[in-house]
């Protein structure tokens, strides 16, 4: 038991019960019968709001508060560097006097903190069947903590069993008074039709000794900024980094997505030992814009690490497992787990939505982020009892109806375990989403399958069936995010390389990761191939980058698919903190011509606004097959289009594409050979595949290769401006950086 002693009101006093050690200064009485000297109810009791942690410089004092609707009792600890086993100063919470609602609230003065540096809350009440959820001898992370403290022996496992957990329970740290960052001269990037979205892992991305980044650096926020210029050149507008949410260090979570806390950035990306990863994140950010790099956070906020009712007890469930989390009808797991992992949030609470809204306003106004990927979003649409809401999730006008979080990129997966709302089913109905219709239809057809020429069609023209711009939806083309792959699945290469999934170093029988890849090894499994073989490889990537970057649409790629960069056929390293998962930057001198075909294909986008546009296509684009009408039957497997680009000042792009195992004859439709130049070739070997200049055609016939792509281009009439030529320039020049850079 921890001793409560009862104070007499004082100067800055505690009128409520606290327990101290004999650190507490002596101070004397003072008298409150002058006007002056009476203390506010916001001195005695506190406020409940901002939840968390707040410093009030007048009174040189915290405000604490946190929701815990069901709570019977609640107490504050704090803790000295010097002793984590035994607080300095314990506050027992005055239900009467200090809690609004659902919030339990106090003001704490520093002059009776002692040497605080920690604290963390024990929280009890009546126990739900089956929750595990109140222990008032567990000590419990603040929700709402900015910072994240992980004693030398913090102990998972201790938190999955009954009883105190002292000295081994994460704590929140107090925050220091500091001068406010320097963020002058921040101006964040707005990209629209140039807008190539990177998808990278802050520690993968720079964590394995060949990075080039010193070791003290690698992996770290800091270490991604010796990056920026390699993304830079590479033409990467936007960087979306997987979840940076402070995690359980005991759970073997590399990927990041058990978040412990939605605050706290993960400490382990800081490259130095103490709390300054703040100050790390935030320079990291500063860097990317003065690049004019956007930066999108994948965040988490449909479930936490806290898991079913097996689980640990970190912080909601200890606060109130059933005010935070989904609960199911079945009492031998009683918590609805829709998103795979073992608990949900419940968004019908508003004090859920609160902390989700409140998280996002921290990471876009202290943190400068400019967007986000919500992991599994269509959790947000799920009412208390598990159903779903088609009409009006409170969650998606709140964002919507926000001043500062509804202009910024807010990215969508669009499903959730048992739920899948991509396109207009989902209620985010300006929200941009990852489009896995086009990642899967792409696959299909660049492999060979039969029957996808229509759904060729669809995915290249912007996925309207999805997206409709009629008047009754209105959407946008540029809201179908485009992708062949990401983080949870194969990389690029593996795509190309292999048949079946290769997790057996995942632990789990190679049972986990997706059977459905929709792969083709090229004609043998794995490394150790026949040149030919090895040849097709990195035709067929080349093949699926530019079907990427000629795509209506905003396009996005993972870390190293620009050099082949393998996970040896595991498509779910969701564990696999190694070399299995951290970037070969080997491979980047090895394969310099897949890196420099993404380079100009970038580029080329980039340089042609029509490609990627608000609208649709429309009347600007015309399809064709090998001869002037599409062949749409089964056995089709190829396909050629011309997209006009004067409405937009732009040039005419002729795209000729034949993923048929045998070469085939093109007539071009449009135009005479004088009036195009052929700028790519995927059959070509580097430097041929993708020509800076272009070369003139001679006949309006083309003899496509096998599983290959070819792409015209039709100049404007302005074509010898300044600003045509300058645009040249630029891209040859991207070119020699980068190639300087490997």
């Amino acid at each position: 038991m921890r001793p409560v002693i009862r104070l007499l009101t004082v100067k800055n006093a505690l009128p409520q019960s606290i327990a101290v050690s004999d650190c507490v200064s002596d101070a004397a009485p003072v008298s409150v019968s002058s006007p002056q000297e009476r203390l506010t109810w916001a001195h005695t009791e506190g406020l409940p709001l901002p939840l968390g942690v707040t410093w009030i410089e007048e009174d040189q004092a915290f405000n604490f508060a946190v929701c815990a609707e069901h709570a019977e009792s609640v107490k504050l600890f704090f803790y000295s560097p010097a002793d984590l086993a035994k607080p300095v100063l314990t506050f027992q919470f005055d239900p009467i006097r200090n809690k609004s609602g659902r919030i339990w609230h106090c003001r704490i003065p520093l002059d009776q903190m002692c040497d605080a540096h920690y604290y963390g809350y024990s929280v009890s009440g009546q126990a739900v069947a089956g929750l595990r959820g109140f222990d008032h001898e567990k000590v419990l992370l603040d929700p709402y903590a900015r910072g994240v403290f992980f004693p030398p022996g913090f102990d998972r496992e201790c938190a999955t069993k009954p009883g105190p957990n002292d000295e081994k329970a994460p704590l929140g740290v107090l925050p220091k008074q500091r001068a406010a960052f320097d963020w002058a001269e921040d101006l964040p990037p707005r990209p629209e039709s140039d807008a190539i979205i990177y998808e990278l892992h802050v520690k993968g991305f720079t964590r394995h000794p060949n990075s080039g980044v010193h070791p003290s650096r690698a992996g770290t926020y800091t270490g991604l900024i010796e990056k920026i210029p390699y993304l830079k050149d590479l033409g990467i507008t936007v960087v979306e980094l997987m979840p940076v949410f402070q995690r359980d260090p005991h759970e073997k979570d590399y990927w990041g997505y058990m978040p412990l806390n939605f605050f706290a950035p993960h400490a382990e990306y800081g490259a130095r030992g103490d709390d300054e990863h703040h100050l790390e994140f935030k320079n990291m950010i500063k860097a990317f814009h003065k690049a004019r790099i956007a930066v999108v956070l994948d965040v988490v906020y449909n479930h936490t690490c806290e898991g079913d009712h097996l689980g640990p007890i970190y912080s909601l469930k200890g606060f109130d497992a059933a005010g935070y989390y989904m609960l199911s009808s079945d009492p031998t797991n009683p918590y609805a787990n829709h998103s795979g992992t073992g608990n949900t949030l419940n968004f019908s609470q508003p004090h859920v939505r609160k902390m989700v809204m409140d998280s996002l306003r921290y990471w876009k106004n202290e943190m400068h982020i400019d967007g986000f990927r919500f992991d599994l979003a269509s959790v947000f649409s799920r009412n208390a009892d598990g159903s779903l809401n088609w009409g009006d999730a409170p969650i998606f006008s709140e964002i919507a109806a926000d001043p500062e979080l509804g202009r910024l990129a807010l990215i969508a997966e669009p499903w959730d375990v048992g739920c899948y709302q991509l396109g207009r089913g989902f209620p985010g109905t300006t929200w941009l989403q990852w489009n896995a219709r086009y990642r899967d239809d792409i696959r299909r057809f660049v492999r060979g399958d039969s029957g996808m020429v229509p759904d060729l069609m669809r995915r290249i023209y912007g996925s309207d069936d999805l997206f409709p711009d009629s008047r009754e939806h209105a959407y946008h083309a540029f809201q179908t995010v485009n992708y062949i792959d990401c983080h949870d699945g194969f990389t690029l290469y593996d795509l190309v390389s292999y048949n079946h999934k290769h997790n057996w170093k995942n632990g789990h029988d190679n049972q986990d990761g997706m059977d459905a890849n929709y792969s083709w090894n090229c004609g043998h499994e794995g490394d150790g191939s026949a040149a030919e073989v090895l040849a097709l490889r990195r035709k067929q990537a080349k093949n699926f980058f530019c079907l990427l970057m000629l795509s209506n649409g905003v396009p996005m790629f993972r870390a190293g698919d620009e050099f082949l960069n393998t996970q040896f056929g595991n498509n779910n390293p969701y564990n696999q903190d190694n070399e299995i998962s951290w970037l070969d930057w080997s491979q980047l001198q090895a394969n310099q011509d897949i890196l420099r075909f993404f380079n100009r294909m970038i580029a080329f986008r980039k340089s042609h606004p029509s490609l990627c546009r608000s609208r649709f296509w429309r009347e600007d684009i015309s399809w064709y097959g090998v001869g002037p009408m599409v062949d749409l039957s089964p056995d089709s497997r190829s396909l050629s289009f011309c997209l006009h680009g004067a409405s937009l000042g732009d040039d005419d792009i002729y795209v000729m594409i034949n993923a048929y195992w045998e070469e085939l004859r093109f007539q071009i439709q449009e135009g005479s050979p004088q009036d195009w130049i052929r700028i790519v070739d995927t059959d070509l070997p580097s430097p041929h595949d993708f020509l800076d200049h272009g070369l003139p055609l001679q006949r309006t016939t083309y003899q496509v290769a096998a599983r290959s792509i070819v792409v015209l281009v039709r100049r404007k009439h302005n074509e010898g401006s300044l600003e045509s030529s300058l645009a040249h320039k630029n891209r040859q020049d991207a070119g020699r950086r980068i190639n300087k850079e490997s």
